[in-house]
């Protein structure tokens, strides 16, 4: 570090990441400093300059000796677990000052010799008191997964059971199908018939304890709730979501077109993500891409973008932060926040390139046999490829991850609907989608029966009698996929050349 960096910090003043010291001398005071930057992001503390004027007084050769050896005997006497700090000195005009270096720490939380756990706010440090912040710190830490809690008071007579057989109806497809069960005794079977099927004398309790989601004293852990409960929200109320399209580009504007009522998302994780692409399918736009006045018309932002984001905001939100996820249409925008930040140092950068470190183990590993999940770090990737106009904050402030993905703009071409609801809207755009992700056509119910074994686009296509077009494969191929109706042979890669198609 040099003169010059020294006076740029000085000019910028204090920060979280930031102290300045005129002198130290209490090993306790420097030592909750520490812990404070070792529990958020890290940080330098800079003895020698007045926090207060910013005034440059350096330290002599004695008082640099001393210094360097409290701040190593805070460090490593007066914080458990102890860490280690790295020192050096610049020379100033006005004498040399001592540089200490703090990393964040990666067995969080740390504490002072009183046990107190101190983090940074601002240029500031609080205490921490809340359990959830704990726990949090854990997470971020990798040593704990917060969906491998208990929940208190639930039961195996408060699951879906119905959900739980469309579970194992998906996650043992390969068992069944090995098994030459037929799709109407598959249909027809019960829960206790199809356990047996996984397994001779399988009980749903040991299913659920196999895969983490009863713990061996018998309670039920968050991951549980969230996927199989009939109303996880009465031990969890704030493990939901929000919706609202605003009027016009802030949350500060004239009103709102619709609002998702509560009672929409109440209810497991499956029932949440239907009601948040629903929310969508109603409020955004369509775009008319053939020469037909009367066509149909696409979304104006790819549905396979719009999966991704909200399939990953349900698996890996923070359920430790009590608050729910918001979706938030604009005029200009669609923005998802998600509660937490981005786990173990993880950066956007990183999940932009398809690294994955996930917060939910449990639910991460469970989840894809439910909701239409791509797979590990793959569902940005595929967002993106989908829709560029898609970026990612991880705003640490706030502590939640925000997804913005922008609204085309539309001059000159003709809309189907105009996505506003609640009295506002002309009718056609509400009363489509709806139709659109409820009701099967003659068409696309011509290609669930022709895709009872795999089939390529083109020959969905000609079977139909249209061309093999991006415009047709989007409009007749694409919502059935998104709808859970049709599954991709190779989910991580959509547009292979050998992709193929078949029924759920």
């Amino acid at each position: 570090m040099t003169k010059d960096d020294i006076l740029n910090l000085r000019n910028l003043g204090e920060t979280s990441t930031l102290q300045f010291k005129e002198r130290v001398a209490d090993a306790y005071k420097v030592a909750a400093e520490i812990v404070a930057m070792s529990n958020t992001k890290g940080g330098m503390i800079i003895v020698g300059i007045n926090d207060k004027t910013g005034e440059i007084n350096g330290l002599s050769y004695d008082e640099i000796r001393d210094t360097s050896n409290l701040l190593s005997s805070a460090a490593s006497d007066n914080v458990e677990p102890p860490v280690l700090i790295q020192t050096e000195t610049v020379n100033m005009d006005d004498g040399i000052v001592l540089v200490a270096k703090i990393s964040e720490g990666k067995r969080k939380p740390y504490r002072d010799n009183k046990g107190i756990i101190w983090v940074k706010n601002g240029p500031d440090k609080r205490k921490v008191f809340d359990n959830s912040e704990l726990i949090e710190m854990l997470v971020d830490n990798g040593t704990l997964s917060s969906d491998e809690l208990p929940v208190e008071g639930v039961t195996l007579d408060d699951l879906d059971y119905q959900v739980i057989r469309q579970y194992l109806l998906n996650r043992f497809e390969d068992s069944f199908r090995a098994q030459n069960l037929s799709q109407q005794y598959l249909k027809e079977a019960s829960l206790e018939d199809l356990l047996e099927k996984v397994a001779p004398g399988m009980t749903l309790e040991n299913l659920m304890k196999n895969f983490s989601l009863i713990r061996q004293d018998r309670k039920l852990t968050v991951a549980a709730v969230l996927l199989f409960c009939k109303y996880p929200q009465k031990w969890l109320p704030t493990a939901t979501v929000k919706c609202i399209n605003f009027f016009g580009t802030s949350v500060a504007g004239n009103g709102y077109r619709d609002k998702m009522h509560d009672s929409e998302a109440e209810g497991n994780l499956l029932v949440q993500y239907n009601a948040m692409m629903d929310f969508l399918m109603r409020n955004l736009r369509k775009v008319q891409t053939e020469n037909d006045f009367n066509s149909i018309g696409t979304l104006e932002i790819p549905i396979e973008s719009l999966l991704e984001v909200v399939v990953n905001a349900l698996l890996h939100r923070s359920y430790s932060r009590q608050a729910p996820i918001r979706l938030f249409v604009f005029d200009d925008r669609i923005e998802l926040h998600s509660p937490g930040t981005l786990p173990q140092g993880l950066q956007v950068e990183d999940v932009m390139k398809g690294i994955s470190l996930p917060r939910n183990r449990v639910l991460f590993a469970n989840g894809v046999y439910l909701l239409p999940y791509t797979g590990a770090g793959t569902g940005i990737i595929r967002a993106t490829y989908f829709d560029h106009n898609l970026r990612i904050v991880n705003d640490e402030r706030l502590h939640e991850v925000v997804v913005t993905i922008v609204r085309p703009s539309f001059e000159g071409r003709a809309i189907v609907g105009n996505g506003e609801s609640n009295g506002e809207s002309n009718g056609e755009s509400n009363g489509e989608s709806n139709g659109e992700s409820r009701i099967i056509t003659s068409k696309e119910k011509d290609i669930l029966n022709f895709c009872t074994v795999p089939r390529t686009s083109a020959e969905i296509m000609a079977h139909i009698g249209i061309t093999n077009q991006t415009r047709n494969r989007r409009r007749y191929i694409n919502p059935l996929v998104v709808r859970g109706l049709l599954k991709l042979l190779i989910p991580d890669k959509p547009n292979d050349r050998n992709q193929k198609y078949v029924k759920v």
